[in-house]
């Protein structure tokens, strides 16, 4: 099934419509689009620290998934295609706008007027001290990251998405997690504190 923040689309009926739209059925495209806007949005948003970057990327990333679709094989989850697809779009945009700069941005973004919950929970989780700290990890440490953070993605998905293989990945994120903290601690156990809900048990 979907993640609980995925609308409410169950496997059986999202492979159902993949297959009409495959078969040439492209109206049920809206459906597959309406279910997967709002997390590809947040994903985009977190990676790209700009509302309007981040919906730009969600419109060229459904652009890209229905040119593709004809290669989709339910052996694999839509979700995880999906994701991959907008793994590298963000990837490439982020290289290529240079964008690391703006990182920060996604901490305190003030260009969300209306705070979702999920956003507000984003703000509470992210202090200074951590912001500071995963501003240093390179573009594909920070996708791993929101994927598995914030996206809930299983290792074998992210496998899937980065194209790497899931205990690799896995290794690789003890690694982030091992260097934030003691990147945090340097910075004082209260920094520290303020952080290892997130540190501790999200990832």
């Amino acid at each position: 099934m979907l993640t609980s923040h995925h609308n409410q689309l169950e496997a059986s009926e999202l492979e159902r419509l993949i297959t009409a739209v495959q078969a040439g059925e492209t109206e049920h495209y809206a459906a597959v689009v309406q279910a997967f806007q709002q997390p590809l949005y947040h994903y985009c948003w977190r990676m790209l620290a700009s509302r309007q970057d981040a919906e730009d990327a969600v419109q060229d990333i459904f652009v890209k998934a229905y040119e593709a679709i004809a290669g989709y094989t339910p052996k694999v989850h839509f979700s995880a295609w999906l994701y991959r697809i907008a793994y590298h779009h963000c990837l490439n945009l982020l290289r290529r706008q240079r964008l690391q700069k703006q990182w920060l941005r996604l901490f305190r973004p003030s260009e969300m007027t209306a705070a979702s919950a999920e956003e507000e929970m984003d703000n509470r989780l992210y202090t200074p001290a951590l912001a500071a700290a995963l501003a240093k990890l390179s573009l594909e440490e920070r996708h791993l990251l929101v994927l598995r953070v914030f996206e809930e993605k299983s290792y074998a998905e992210l496998g899937v998405i980065m194209g790497k293989n899931p205990d690799a990945l896995k290794k690789r994120m003890s690694r982030i997690k091992q260097r934030i903290k003691q990147q945090l601690l340097e910075k004082g156990e209260e920094a520290w504190s303020e952080s290892a809900s997130i540190m501790n048990t999200t990832i």
